[in-house]
């Protein structure tokens, strides 16, 4: 249940921050509101994964799931630049992603 919490957390992230680009320097009130919202419950739960899980690897989960879904949504909604080495990149980080997921020890 730790790691659902983890995953959770990273996809937030993700949320977070998009919605941080999209308020432009916090002048835009709804994506402002949405990057609140999402920020609090990214971190909340990741405070609630922290009790049961080490901190490395649950920590390198939530930031690798936050920025390969913050590259990945720039690049598919945002227009930001694909290349190949950016999508090999990101496999990278996802795979590294799992390999300290199952790294993970539970206490």
């Amino acid at each position: 249940m730790a790691w659902l919490l983890v995953i959770v957390a990273g996809l937030l992230e993700t949320g977070f921050a998009v919605c941080l680009k999209l308020s432009h320097g916090f002048t835009r009130l709804w994506p402002t509101i949405a990057f609140c919202v999402f920020a609090i419950g990214s971190f909340g739960l990741l405070t609630l994964a922290l009790k049961k899980l080490d901190v490395g690897p649950a920590y390198a989960v939530w930031t690798g799931i936050g920025a390969a879904g913050t590259a990945i949504y720039g690049m598919v909604f945002l227009g930001d630049l694909v290349s190949t080495l950016k999508i090999v990149s990101i496999s990278l980080v996802i795979i590294g992603v799992i390999g300290l997921q199952l790294s993970g020890s539970a206490h």
